[in-house]
């Protein structure tokens, strides 16, 4: 089972492969049962191994005898931990402790006390948190007087980790109207720590502070220092805890895999249902996901594009979902087995509870996320200083700044896109649009994603991502092409030189249109049941046969067709043929939809004339071509620019009515808001694998159902958020001089689901392809 990976870096790597191999020799399973329960619920000869290893390390500066490394090596670490759950207090004395001191000022004693953890001689937690539903430090009501030289404390914390066996805790305290951090050792007098169980069988602490006097040599720092180091030390816990989480997820769907392989009912595999392989599949989605929000999340803030808070919560909410998801699930599908205490699911059932609850959960990080981007999905504004490039082109765009790339991209549309095209309720038709795809082809913009050397842009992904964020953004409508993102990478992937310099310059250039001849009247889903025939005679093909649910036909000036060249065999009689439609005995016939809009056909083929040079590729060859294509189609379908253009619309619409204000609203706008997110970080994956020339997974199904169910999603809510409204086709009045039909999305949506192959049978594909079920 391919899923995304997070540990490319070369040291990444090596962490999770020596994480792998330590875990597996300690049997953490074994140990966290036996050790569950107990004070302080973990063992210091293993905790002194994992330093002997370099973990608690990880964080600590090379001058303070660790390896200063970063959140990514810690990552790779935690993710093997969740594989293989360890009752060790990694994230939160390797990770959390450690980050919270190499953020503080250097002083004898921070040197001291991280010397000490990097080595293993000191087991040392955070405490900060004293309300159940904290999430950032704020104003702590533990308080600190200084008495006789003594800084004396006065108060309670709560949710401290680890608990009893530490060796000592920094703490918060309210001083002098600033919070201030203290060292407190575990044997200090005055100090009471009470015990607190987790479901996972680790332990907590309540530490109560009863005239706790401290030396004034243990004060760390006090105000902004000791603020931000607190926020940043919790912020890094968070990410890491979502590698830890997504190595739980891992783990339990596969055993949950294996399980469907193996179990028996009716007298073949469980996995054989279709119920449950559709179940398993929702699993790994949330499980790529995941990945996906990790990655891109941590890119964006390495590119300084996402605070770190922001970066916090969004992979701690989506990584929480997903985990506590796959749990749950593998639960279920493994019946009353899955819910005994020998069984290893339920163990990490509670351990994803302990986790998502720690350090704030799924719902309480998307609303912080919210709040952080202050309720724009985009946060793409360019400073009013950024100018566009002037003069031409560059040759490699990884060499233009992001904000002066999106500086060129607006400056453009700006001067040439038609002002009255913006924000189209429907798909426009050719002749309303052609001007701006001449505009575009002249500027060599229409094909982004294409090499250079066919006329293309070569985007790189995140600039692919910004240039689809612009154009949503500025209410550009979509061009026709089926040429540009369809037949144009099968012509590069399997085309002759001939075909590619006879076709590949005109789709650029726009005297050739493209549209799709696949579907047929009974064939749909099962496409290789097609009836279209095409019989060679000579050096022609003769084809004859229906075409149905063609976009755009009657704007196209060519077809790429799916015929049967062999009747004998059904996947393999398939070819693969380019057609002039102003060819003799081709008929179209536009079908009315029910948003009563002519955007689909049917496409009639009475003794059709082709070219025998119009196949691509070998006769009977063109399953494996119209596989590919459809790749390419559900890479597309998968783009989130559907999406980010509901969510705008969907903003427009709640800042108008102010819908911010209601926190249903907000917790709903939110969850979108991430969906979109995390449906970016997916698609710039598999974007990036087209541009290295590589062949797309099967698991680009994976795209597609998320993209179209994001996007039905969001549409639904718009229509909820019009209120009466959004049972009308007039427009509503936005701020700013704007328009919105409310339902034109989800209009738009409900087809999404159902093209490109419907996501039920996505669905089955995935359960075959990338799950092994059985049939």
């Amino acid at each position: 089972m391919s899923t995304l990976n997070l540990n490319d870096s070369s040291v990444a790597q090596a962490f999770a492969e020596s994480a792998r191999d330590l875990l597996l020799t300690e049997s953490p399973l074994t140990r966290l049962r036996r050790l569950r329960g107990t004070i302080p619920g973990f063992e210091r000869q293993t905790w002194q191994t994992l330093a002997n290893a370099g973990w608690t390390g990880i964080l600590i500066p090379e001058a303070l005898d660790g390896l200063g490394l970063g959140m990514r090596e810690a990552g790779a670490v935690a993710e093997e931990i969740g594989r293989h759950p360890l009752p060790e207090p990694f994230i939160a004395a390797a990770v959390q402790a450690s980050i919270v001191l190499s953020r503080l000022p250097a002083s004898a004693l921070r040197d001291r006390l991280l010397r000490g953890l990097s080595q293993g001689e000191l087991i040392i937690g955070l405490a900060w948190q004293e309300h159940a539903d904290q999430i950032d430090p704020g104003r702590p009501t533990t308080v600190a007087s200084l008495e006789a030289g003594q800084h004396c404390l006065r108060g309670m914390k709560d949710w401290v980790t680890p608990g009893q066996g530490a060796d000592g805790w920094l703490v918060s305290a309210l001083q002098n109207e600033e919070i201030a951090l203290y060292w407190v050792e575990s044997d200090s007098s005055g100090l009471c720590v009470e015990a607190r169980s987790r479901i996972d069988g680790t332990a907590m602490a309540q530490l109560h502070f009863d005239d706790v006097r401290i030396p004034a040599a243990q004060l760390l720092a006090t105000g902004a220092a000791a603020e931000k180091a607190l926020a940043q030390a919790n912020d890094v816990a968070r990410i890491v805890q979502g590698f830890e989480l997504l190595g739980i997820a891992r783990r339990t769907l596969e055993i949950t895999l294996e399980f469907l392989h193996t179990r028996v009912q009716f007298g073949k595999p469980i996995g054989a249902n279709q119920a449950l392989q559709h179940r398993a599949v929702d699993a790994r989605m949330q499980l790529d996901l995941a990945a996906a929000a990790i990655e891109g999340a941590l890119a964006a803030h390495e590119r300084g594009d996402l605070s770190l808070a922001a970066t916090a919560s969004r992979i701690k909410a989506r990584c929480a979902k997903a985990a506590l998801h796959i749990v749950q699930e593998s639960i279920q599908l493994h019946g009353a087995i899955g819910y005994t205490d020998e069984y290893d699911v339920g163990l990490y059932f509670k351990r994803v509870l302990h986790t998502v609850s720690w350090l704030g959960g799924e719902e309480a990080h998307r609303m912080r996320y919210l709040s952080l981007q202050q309720k724009d999905p985009e946060s793409t504004q360019v400073s009013p200083a950024v100018q566009p490039m002037n003069g031409p082109d560059p040759q490699d765009w990884n060499s233009v700044a992001e904000d002066v790339f999106r500086a060129t991209v607006r400056d453009f549309l700006h001067k040439n896109y038609p002002q009255q095209l913006r924000h189209p309720t429907r798909r426009l038709h050719w002749e309303e649009i052609k001007d701006w795809y001449f505009a575009l082809s002249k500027r060599g913009w229409i094909a982004p994603a294409w090499p250079r050397q066919f006329g293309g842009m070569e985007l790189p992904p995140d600039k692919l991502l910004a240039f689809m964020e612009e154009f949503e953004a500025y209410g550009a409508a979509r061009t026709p092409d089926q040429g540009i993102i369809n037949l144009g990478p099968i012509l590069i992937q399997h085309g002759t030189a001939e075909q590619q310099a006879r076709y590949m310059p005109k789709i650029i250039s726009g005297e050739h249109i493209w549209c799709q001849g696949y579907s047929e009247p009974g064939a749909g889903s099962d496409l290789a049941s097609l009836r279209t025939e095409a019989v060679l005679q000579g050096d022609r093909f003769v084809v004859n046969g229906q075409k149905i649910w063609t976009t755009l036909a009657h704007n196209a000036t060519h077809i790429f067709l799916l015929v049967r060249t062999d009747k004998t065999v059904k996947q393999g009689g398939i070819s693969f043929l380019l057609v002039n439609l102003k060819t003799p005995g081709i008929t179209i016939r536009p079908i009315r939809n029910i948003a009563d809009e002519e955007e689909f056909c049917e496409v009639f083929f009475d003794q059709v004339s082709v070219p025998e040079e119009n196949l691509v590729g070998a006769i009977n060859q063109g399953w494996g071509i119209a596989k590919a294509l459809l790749g390419f189609e559900r890479l597309f379908v998968g783009s989130p620019q559907q999406s980010r253009r509901a969510m705008r619309q969907l903003t427009m619409l709640a800042d108008t009515r102010a819908l911010f204000s209601d926190t249903a609203f907000c917790s709903r706008y939110a969850r979108l808001l991430l969906d979109v997110e995390d449906l970016s970080a997916m698609y710039g994956h598999f974007a990036d694998i087209v541009k290295r020339g590589e062949k797309l997974p099967a698991s680009t199904s994976l795209l597609k159902i998320w993209a179209t169910e994001t996007y039905s999603r969001i549409s639904l809510e718009l229509v909820h958020a019009a209120g009466a409204d959004g049972g009308s086709r007039e427009l509503i009045p936005l701020h700013g001089g704007d328009h919105l039909d409310p339902l034109a999305p989800l209009l738009n949506a409900t087809i999404t689901t159902i093209y490109g192959g419907t996501n039920e049978i996505q669905r089955n594909i995935l359960a075959k392809q990338e799950l092994r079920l059985p049939a």
